[in-house]
C-alpha cells in the first residue's frame, strides 16, 4: 500500500510522520469543535424582535422560537381580546420567521462552507418550524371533521350538566 501519495505503508515505516499526521488530525478536529461551540453560543444569544404594524405589540423570540419578551403599547387598551390575540400571534410568527436567516448568518460566519449538508438540514428544519407568515401556504387545508348525525327520535340530547359553570371557564370545561 505504498505509493507516491504516502499510503499506509509509508506511515508504518515512519512513526514520527504517523504521530505528526495524527496530531494534525486531532488539532483540526479540536478547531472544528471550537468553531461549532462558538456558533452554538452565538446562536443561543440571538434575539429577534418584531413589532405589529400599528406599534401596539412587540414580541422578542430566541433562536429556538420561544418568546423572551412581550410588550404592549397604550393602544392595546382599546383592542378587543380576539384582535389582541391575533396581533400577538402574528407578531410572534413574524419574529420567528427570521430565525433561519439569522442562524444561517451565524453558521456562515463561524463555519464558512464547512458541513453544507448538516447546515442545509438544520436550516430547512428551522424554515419548516418557523415559516414566513406573510408567504402564502401552498399546503391544502385539512378537511373539517364530519358532523355526527343528530340522534333520531326528536330533539337532540344535551350533555349532562355538572353544577353551574362560570361563563369565562366554559371553554375549559369538558362538560
Amino acid at each position: 500500500m505504498t505509493g507516491p501519495d504516502g499510503g499506509l505503508g509509508d506511515l508504518m515505516r515512519d512513526p514520527d510522520e504517523t504521530i505528526r499526521r495524527m496530531d494534525d488530525w486531532a488539532a483540526g478536529f479540536a478547531a472544528k469543535a471550537q468553531r461549532y461551540q462558538a456558533a452554538q453560543e452565538q446562536t443561543e444569544r440571538l434575539r429577534l424582535t418584531a413589532t405589529s404594524g400599528d406599534g401596539a405589540v412587540s414580541v422578542t423570540v430566541g433562536a429556538d422560537g420561544t418568546v423572551t419578551d412581550l410588550t404592549f403599547g397604550s393602544k392595546v387598551k382599546s383592542f378587543p381580546l380576539d384582535e389582541l390575540s391575533r396581533t400577538i400571534l402574528t407578531t410572534m410568527r413574524r419574529a420567528q420567521a427570521g430565525i433561519a436567516d439569522r442562524v444561517a448568518g451565524v453558521m456562515a460566519e463561524q463555519l464558512g462552507d464547512e458541513d453544507r449538508e448538516t447546515r442545509t438540514l438544520l436550516l430547512d428544519n428551522l424554515r419548516g418550524r418557523f415559516p414566513d407568515p406573510d408567504e402564502p401556504d401552498d399546503a391544502p387545508l385539512a378537511p373539517e371533521p364530519p358532523t355526527p348525525p343528530a340522534p333520531s327520535g326528536g330533539a337532540a340530547a344535551s350533555p349532562p350538566r355538572r353544577g353551574s359553570v362560570d361563563p369565562d371557564e366554559q371553554d375549559n370545561n369538558p362538560w
